[in-house]
């Protein structure tokens, strides 16, 4: 699994068959009938994309490939008008609608592509976006690939096989045996009334009382490697601040501080981009809300990638999720907005179940 791999091999590698295996097998457990609806977000997803399609075949699902850029998104957000960019695109909702699994195959362009968009614009194309992600929560079996790309890479300060060896090694895991260690570290939440998050800048309260703790093990995300739960919505006391830049539609939002009173946000500043940061905010009415608490556990990813599917996986971090909550934990919380922000506690940080210790410098209690 740490082998360097030439990416001029990648066509052929033999591990897009294995992970195309996990994903339609174990992830969303395709059987024969089963609409799937395989998103190819960038070219270079291409061999994952055709490995996933025959995989469904040969389950006996009835497939339909759709294709998505962030190129063409920057292209509609540039040069179209206001009603052009909060659009809600019919057939991707339709396409939700019709499927019975979603299989999301994300690629990466530019970083940088919407650099140079409005902030306004970008809430408006998330939100109505945010329409199509809960239609996929709410109707589907979905799983949803991250993978790598030199653009990924180049933030990260890895070379591209380096990258590659890491998300290999974070998904091509024995995910029954993963699963068996995530429900461990999910009961010494169960039954806890409040969890408390301390650490640098940090002083967190959130109530879970009567909510579900879910995994991720690879049926979600892929890579997979956290548990999480939807807090309650007016439980959000105190303060929490993020060492790590927040990534929202290729804009990177350095140094947040968020402070909540009665479950909603009521300050918040960042180091840099503060308009996308209040439009954010500012979505709708369930935007300033805490949707999930999650806690990353994946031990083939150790350092920081500058993106969400890989950064919230880290074992030894917490993150909260501003807005849509999960309703098979229980949340009630309704927004267009999801947006995971991530924080270390590895070097500093505890985390306390009604007073109890459960985590502490990024060591559980049953490690």
């Amino acid at each position: 699994m740490g082998t360097v791999v030439n990416r001029a091999d990648m066509n052929g590698d033999p591990r897009w068959e294995q992970l195309a295996a996990i994903l339609v097998g174990w992830s969303t457990a395709v059987r024969p009938g089963d609409r799937v609806l395989i998103t190819m977000v960038e070219p270079e997803t291409f061999p994952l994309v055709r490995a996933v399609h025959a995989a469904v075949v040969q389950a006996g699902g009835l497939a339909h490939v759709e294709f998505q850029s962030g190129r063409l998104e920057g292209d509609l957000l540039r040069l179209g008008s206001d009603e052009q960019a909060g659009w809600l695109p019919e057939l991707q909702r339709v396409g939700m609608e019709w499927a019975d699994v979603s299989i999301a195959l994300r690629g990466a362009g530019s970083l940088h592509e919407l650099a140079d968009v409005p902030a306004g614009r970008i809430a408006a194309r998330r939100r109505a976006l945010g329409l199509v992600s809960a239609l996929r929560t709410e109707r589907t079996r979905w799983v949803i690939v991250r993978l790598p790309s030199e653009s990924l890479a180049q933030q990260a300060g890895m070379t591209p096989d380096e990258l590659v060896s890491v998300f290999f090694a974070a998904a091509l895991r024995d995910w029954e045996s993963e699963a068996r260690q995530y429900r461990r570290v999910a009961a010494l939440f169960a039954g806890a009334r409040e969890v408390q998050i301390l650490g640098r800048g940090t002083d967190l309260r959130l109530s879970t009382e009567g909510r579900t703790w879910m995994i991720d093990d690879g049926h979600l995300n892929m890579p997979g490697g956290e548990i999480a739960t939807s807090p309650v919505e007016t439980s959000a006391e105190g303060e929490i601040a993020f060492e790590y830049p927040a990534l929202y539609a290729g804009r990177s939002i350095p140094g947040i501080r968020l402070r909540f009173a009665e479950g909603r946000v009521v300050e918040a500043c960042a180091d840099a981009h503060q308009d996308l940061l209040e439009e954010l905010l500012d979505m709708d009415d369930g935007a300033r809300r805490v949707g999930e608490l999650g806690f990353g556990l994946n031990p083939a990813i150790e350092r920081p990638c500058g993106d969400l599917f890989y950064d919230e996986k880290i074992a030894g971090t917490v993150h909260i999720a501003l807005g849509r909550s999960y309703a098979e934990c229980g949340g009630q919380n309704r927004s267009a907005l999801h947006w995971d922000i991530v924080k270390d506690l590895r070097r500093e940080g505890t985390v306390t179940t009604d007073g109890r210790t459960v985590l502490e410098r990024g060591r559980f209690a049953d490690e």
